[in-house]
């Protein structure tokens, strides 16, 4: 008789883009086609988007370009880059890349019984898994348990909705110390340390470690081939 499987002890959550894979440039060209899809206006104006969850991103974007952000225009937005992404899988794949370390990494923790991948993004559901499923790395992380850019305006919020999701899907218990963020910008950290878990800040994208720091990570890689072991987590 097989013994039963160890149940999940450890729940880490990654953030998507410069932390395991980059768009170069795809992702702005998205938004340049995909907004006056919606709108029927040229996107003049870009909101920063680093850190950021998409629902926040979209509804300065509209209204920095003169539109109300409604219920209804922030969801046909929403809809136009999901199908943005979807016709550019193809550009995504040749432009884009996979971070380094990020398969391997992946790969690695699944393969400790112990530990349990979701995503924590600012990415729209849908686009998080089209650029992950794009780059071979969606098979490694649970989709169910995670959060994501339209679940929440709040990065902070996005911990606590996808630990109440992980806990439904595994059984398992998660407190604070057992969830672990990966990310590489401030808003990352500060979502981490506002839910009360721990971040591991990587500077692969385009804040410094010393950056990170300051935002109040203690914790700080240069890439993610610099991860600690999965039993360290």
């Amino acid at each position: 008789m097989n013994a039963p499987a160890e149940p999940p002890r450890t729940l880490v959550l990654w953030d998507v883009d410069h932390t395991l894979i980059e768009t170069r440039g795809v992702g702005r060209a998205i938004y340049d086609r995909a907004f006056p899809v919606a709108t029927g206006k040229p996107l003049t104006n870009l909101a920063k988007i680093a850190g950021r969850t998409e629902l926040d991103i979209m509804a300065e974007s509209l209204r920095v370009n003169g539109i109300e952000p409604t219920d209804e225009a922030v969801r046909g937005l929403a809809a136009a880059l999901v199908e943005g992404y979807e016709d550019a899988r193809g550009e995504l794949a040749t432009t884009g890349r996979a971070l380094p370390g990020a398969k391997e990494t992946l790969e690695w923790l699944a393969a400790d019984p112990t530990v349990h991948q979701g995503v924590l993004t600012g990415n729209l559901r849908a686009v998080a898994r089209i650029k992950l499923e794009v780059f071979g790395l969606a098979p490694y992380l649970d989709f169910e348990a995670s959060a994501y850019g339209d679940d929440h305006a709040d990065r902070a919020e996005l911990v606590k909705i996808a630990r109440e999701r992980a806990e439904a899907k595994t059984g398992s218990h998660f407190d604070n110390a057992a969830i672990v963020l990966i990310g590489d910008t401030p808003n990352d950290v500060k979502a981490a340390l506002t839910a009360g878990v721990r971040v591991i800040a990587v500077a692969t994208g385009k804040t410094t470690e010393d950056e990170l720091r300051q935002a109040g990570a203690t914790e700080v890689i240069g890439g993610l081939n610099d991860l600690p072991k999965a039993g360290q987590l």
